[in-house]
């Protein structure tokens, strides 16, 4: 957890600033880059979900792995850029299965 220093302490922002201008925009593709590695990882792992053994055969089950294995290595790296290192809650949060989670490495 990070503690916001007093408004006392801290340099007046400026928005002729080329740092703040360019600390926003870092922030905010950041930010996008992250909501696109989720929506990749969710599609991926909806897809794996949606996988029946009735119409569909083993093959096309490897390759949903890999594809979701890759969108979930996506994701996680992109939480560690944006200072995220906690994965559990993701974990969690995309019901990301033990199956997936082994191709990453971790279970």
């Amino acid at each position: 957890m990070s503690f916001r220093p007093p408004q006392s302490l801290r340099e007046p922002f400026s928005v002729e600033s080329g740092l703040n201008v360019l600390e926003y925009e870092l922030r905010a593709e950041r930010a996008n880059s992250l909501g696109r590695s989720g929506l990749k990882a969710e599609a991926a792992l909806a897809d794996l979900k949606a996988w029946n053994e009735q119409r569909h055969g083993r093959e096309q089950r490897e390759a949903l792995l890999k594809k979701a294995a890759a969108a979930v290595w996506d994701l996680f790296v992109q939480r560690e850029i944006c200072g995220l290192r906690n994965s559990r809650d993701v974990i969690q949060r995309y019901a990301i299965p033990d199956e997936v989670l082994v191709r990453l490495g971790s279970s």
